[in-house]
């Protein structure tokens, strides 16, 4: 397998690539896959945006950029805004739900951090502190919890539960995201201060940059950072024990599959589908 922890086979066999072709950093990539699906991702970043304006809609707007991201970063065909919006269709109960619980508990969040800031004294620093880590948690936790919704057959009680494992577990690579997405805000906020006499304009063009590259930009970087770990801890132990299901599926997901005994999985194969861990249609 060649790519980002040997989970993106970007190497394949293809027309005028060679099956041994030095392989490519995964910064690299990662910028090719952004660059060449970028006006696609303009049209999905502004519809994210639009469905993003009420807070506690945006669950349905994170499935649906989630899924077009994973399917880019995966190398697999996406047919951008109408896997976007079927995406939602497939899991709207579940994203509308897990939209409000997120607003929620980030409203209170950032209230506690506000109450405890204006506290003096050790009281106030402890519980500050506290409830910052709380919130990088449940930031880190996102990076995770819609691609699980998307792609595993889960109640939203294991979504969440898996999401928090996987900070810890894959907390390398879900603290780089974190520090791009504060990278990407303080250059912005930087960029106001630098040019201070002229910040409504910087400020505008600063907006419309966000509507049109930031949300894929964000959902693909995750994509690239976490899928790695899940496929790692969730995907690969089941099919170590069970090579045979889920044939279909795991091939839309561009996982490799040795298919040792073709004539197996030829057989009641729709039947194995239902049987599977885990993949969410």
């Amino acid at each position: 397998m060649a790519g980002f922890f040997g989970l993106f086979n970007y190497d394949k066999e293809g027309p005028g690539i060679s099956k041994d072709a030095p392989k490519k950093k995964t910064i690299v990539v990662f910028f090719e896959m952004f660059f060449r699906n970028f006006w696609k991702f303009i049209t999905i970043n502004f519809i994210y945006s639009l469905i993003s304006i009420p807070v506690f809609t945006n669950g349905m707007a994170s499935v649906g950029i989630t899924n077009v991201a994973r399917n880019t970063a995966r190398d697999k065909h996406s047919f951008g805004i109408s896997d976007f919006f079927e995406t939602i269709r497939k899991n709207l109960k579940q994203s509308i739900i897990a939209g409000i619980i997120n607003a929620i508990v980030f409203g209170f969040l950032i209230f506690d951090i506000y109450f405890f800031f204006s506290i003096k004294g050790k009281f106030g620093i402890v519980g500050t502190g506290i409830t910052l880590a709380l919130l990088v948690t449940f930031i880190m936790m996102g990076y995770y919890l819609w691609t699980l919704i998307i792609t595993f057959d889960y109640t939203l009680k294991q979504a969440y539960s898996n999401s928090f494992k996987f900070v810890f577990l894959n907390f390398k690579y879900s603290f780089l995201c974190l520090f791009v997405n504060i990278l990407i805000l303080a250059l912005n906020i930087a960029l106001i201060y630098l040019f201070a006499k002229y910040w409504l304009f910087v400020l505008f063009i600063e907006l419309v940059c966000f509507v049109c590259v930031y949300p894929a930009f964000n959902a693909l970087l995750i994509q690239f950072c976490t899928f790695p770990s899940i496929k790692k801890f969730i995907i690969d132990p089941y099919y170590a024990e069970h090579p045979d299901e889920d044939i279909e599926k795991r091939k839309r997901l561009g996982l490799e599959i040795e298919e040792n005994k073709p004539a197996e999985n030829n057989t009641s194969q729709e039947d194995e589908e239902d049987d599977g861990v885990i993949f969410n249609d």
